[in-house]
């Protein structure tokens, strides 16, 4: 990527519903280079989406958090599917190193926060846990799969 690819994504960033013909200006290009520019970037894999996060994504569970799994055994498939059976549960990810997944937690409360650990620390196959609240979110993106609109 050079640096009109950089400030294109950046100006992504701020607005990805921005006009091509805004995005021309911003970035300093014709209108015609920014949708060939986005055609690449699309087609090569660096832009995998485009996606709306809302204030309801982040305040809608005012209390978050990050469970971190370690899993014995060969049960990772079957507790992936029980935690993403879990309403509470925005996101799982597996990984390497010292924790096989990551778990995103959004409740209401504290106490609900409390209940959920429980419950899958006492999923069968989970080996041990270390949870981090979130205190405060300074940048969200959310990749998508949607294409860009006009």
């Amino acid at each position: 990527m050079d640096s009109i690819d950089q400030r294109l994504i950046a100006a992504l960033r701020h607005n990805a519903r921005a006009p091509l013909a805004s995005l021309a200006g911003l970035v300093g290009v014709s209108r015609a280079t920014i949708r060939s520019r986005l055609e690449r970037l699309e087609g090569r894999g660096e832009i995998i989406g485009y996606t709306v996060v809302t204030k309801g994504d982040i305040a809608g569970r005012p209390v978050r958090g990050l469970m971190m799994l370690a899993i014995e055994g060969r049960g990772a498939e079957r507790i992936v599917r029980q935690l993403t059976g879990l309403p509470e549960v925005q996101a799982v990810h597996t990984t390497n190193g010292k924790w096989d997944m990551v778990v995103e937690i959004g409740v209401e409360t504290l106490i609900e926060l409390d209940r959920v650990l429980a419950a899958i620390r006492k999923f069968d196959g989970v080996q041990s846990s270390e949870t981090s609240i979130l205190l405060a979110t300074r940048k969200v993106g959310k990749p998508g799969a949607a294409t860009r609109p006009g």
